[in-house]
């Protein structure tokens, strides 16, 4: 008796359906895998009130020897929400230069910036001058996986291609329209997370100043992450155009990136820079 009821229950368990597996998540096309890269970078945001970083430019003159002009170091202060800065140049020992006000930004006639700029953001249709607020674009959001069902949305950008490359997706894009604005042409990011290690993107020299002539440049960016913050550490930049001066090849490092919790007003109001002679930041 006992061993037929044992029997009956390995039948009975024998029989018993199957725990149903979830439905597993259909594979990304090219156009969701940007959105998602996009939304992984963007997550991240927005970026801190404040940042303070150390930016290493260096060039050579048109005869390949280090160009003393083209190079130097600067501290810079940012407040982000206007991208109104304080910058200093750095010289031998404790030597500083004056306060000067600015703004930081891609594509502009100035250094390239700050370390949490929007790498997604579209570049100013015209030129932004020193003296106007820098106004941040939310720019557009893909609603993420919802069950099965994916949203469709907007995008600036067609994927030609998808790699893989070791731990890496290696994309390369271009603008659907707008080409002069939207710069981004190839992204390198981890294939697990989609975190950006290095994009490859256009910008522009401005010779002479925003008035004068200009020449396009290509940007490879190296990014890391400080404090959970995807930031940039380096690019390089080859200048095009039949451009052949000083500067031909330029490359930025930025360097001692911190996110102070305040920063003095003052630093944001280059009238109120000779005022402050004596406690201005080293």
């Amino acid at each position: 008796m006992f061993a037929s009821m044992v029997l009956a229950a390995a039948i009975g368990a024998a029989k018993a359906p199957p725990t149903p597996s979830p439905e597993p998540l259909p594979t990304l096309s090219p156009r969701q895998l940007l959105a998602q890269i996009r939304n992984q970078f963007r997550s991240h945001r927005p970026p801190p009130a404040y940042e303070t970083y150390t930016l290493i430019r260096k060039q050579n003159a048109s005869n390949g020897y280090p160009d003393p002009v083209g190079s130097y170091t600067v501290h810079i202060y940012v407040r982000n929400s206007d991208r109104a800065a304080l910058t200093r140049l750095v010289f031998r020992d404790f030597a500083r230069g004056d306060l000067v006000f600015d703004r930081p930004a891609f594509n502009e006639d100035r250094d390239p910036g700050p370390p949490t700029a929007d790498l997604f953001e579209a570049a100013p249709a015209v030129p932004h001058p020193i003296s106007q607020a820098y106004t941040p674009d939310p720019g557009a959001t893909f609603v993420p996986v919802i069950g099965t069902i994916r949203a469709t949305f907007e995008f600036d950008y067609t994927v030609q291609s998808v790699a893989v490359e070791g731990d890496e997706l290696h994309l390369t894009v271009y603008p659907l329209r707008d080409i002069d604005r939207n710069r981004l042409r190839e992204i390198y990011v981890d294939r697990h997370t989609f975190e950006l290690h290095k994009l490859v993107g256009t910008d522009k020299l401005f010779y002479g100043g925003a008035k004068g002539k200009v020449y396009p440049v290509v940007f490879t960016i190296t990014m890391g992450t400080i404090e959970g913050y995807p930031v940039v550490t380096r690019i390089h930049g080859d200048v095009g155009g039949g451009y052949d001066d000083d500067g031909k090849q330029v490359d930025y490092t930025f360097t001692e990136i911190k996110f102070p919790a305040a920063l003095p007003a003052w630093y944001f109001d280059p009238r109120s820079y000779a005022a402050h002679g004596n406690d201005a930041p080293l």
